[in-house]
């Protein structure tokens, strides 16, 4: 396979960038805003060629009577399509100085016109490949700070909908996995596709992860988890690795394997249905606050100067915790009694339209 043959060539390398920008054709895909297929492209282009057939034509019979015999709009037809052609039969020729004139300055130009729709046409199809290997590179090159999520089934497609409802761009997510119909979905919503396996190091140079700011693992499996834990840590250390597990016995593993964060999806569900047995609201409430396109949200924002040294429960917004120098403390906690300066937030915040505009202002302020 072509993937297998990218993995033996780069081998040895330690950059995404050493792998031959042309072996990685089926391996990267970049959304692009019109993906048009050959035929759409072939069929396009000859309906323009069609069009100006018809308009030499026009110009043509209107002057119909400055040829070698006058013309019908058949022959104005005949004359269009044989002279854009360069077939040139030589039996209908413009004889009066102004069907010269119109053949110098409109029929000409038209002839090369045509000639370039159809040789564009040809080489758009023919170097398609290259077209794809330039937008490689260019990604290549420029790609920093951006988000990696390994695994695009349910939990890694809701994953992308949460970062993109809070802010972040498509095209600032990566999506690994060796699925390609999973990929193809991706695409559509506009993120960069890699086909590969989150567990190899290659894989993970290609989708440029020494450079990522933070990386989401949601296999199928906790030891595949485990797996892609450990080589992301190798190859990223200081990229944020939050992880996604089904058992919670194994939640140390992933932790001392070098994931910032672990979250422990059957437990989770398993509480939540417990609650709703007991208070269906409450559930309701949790899934407002994990959706962030309506309702309420958990959001986080820096301290304003003025709340400098105030109690966060006295503020105006509903704090739940504050975030220090990457710790964070809850509420109740006697490090959360006073903020303190570079002191980050975390808060109930209301989802209007309005407030997610801003949200999104202030995220891409801080990249």
């Amino acid at each position: 396979m072509k993937l297998r043959r990218v993995f033996t060539l780069s081998a040895n390398a330690a950059d995404q960038t050493a792998i031959p920008v042309h072996h990685l054709l089926d391996v990267v895909s970049i959304p692009a805003l019109e993906r048009a297929t050959p035929w759409s492209l072939i069929a396009r282009r000859f309906g323009y060629a069609l069009l100006l057939i018809v308009a030499v034509a026009i110009v043509a019979f209107i002057d119909r009577n400055g040829y070698s015999e006058p013309l019908t709009f058949i022959d104005a037809l005949y004359y269009s399509a044989v002279t854009l052609s360069t077939t040139g039969y030589g039996d209908i020729t413009p004889v009066t100085q102004s069907a010269r004139v119109i053949n110098i300055f409109f029929v000409t130009p038209a002839r090369v016109a045509f000639l370039m729709l159809l040789v564009g046409t040809t080489l758009s199809v023919l170097t398609e490949d290259s077209r794809k290997t330039l937008q490689i590179q260019q990604w290549r090159n420029t790609v920093r700070n951006h988000t990696i999520v390994i695994g695009y089934g349910t939990k890694g497609r809701s994953a992308v909908d949460a970062l993109v409802a809070g802010g972040a761009s498509p095209s600032s997510i990566v999506v690994i996995d060796p699925d390609p119909a999973a990929l193809a979905v991706a695409e559509k919503h506009g993120l960069v596709t890699v086909h590969g396996n989150g567990t190899k190091s290659d894989v993970l140079r290609i989708a440029a992860v020494s450079r990522a700011r933070s990386v989401i693992v949601a296999p199928s499996s906790d030891d595949t988890a485990v797996l892609i834990t450990l080589s992301v840590r190798e190859l990223a250390p200081s990229a944020m690795i939050v992880v996604s597990v089904r058992e919670g016995e194994n939640q140390h593993l992933l932790m001392q394997s070098g994931a910032d964060s672990v979250v422990v999806s059957s437990e989770t569900a398993g509480r939540l249905l417990g609650i709703a047995t007991v208070t269906p609201p409450v559930v309701e409430m949790m899934e407002d606050l994990l959706s962030p396109d309506e309702g309420f949200a958990v959001a986080e924002r820096q301290i304003a100067d003025d709340e400098v040294g105030a109690n966060p429960r006295h503020l105006a917004d509903i704090v739940l915790g504050v975030v220090r120098s990457g710790e964070l403390y809850r509420i109740d906690s006697p490090e959360a009694e006073t903020v303190e300066p570079g002191d980050r937030l975390l808060y109930v915040r209301m989802n209007t339209p309005d407030i997610r505009r801003q949200a999104e202002k202030a995220v891409r302020d801080e990249d």
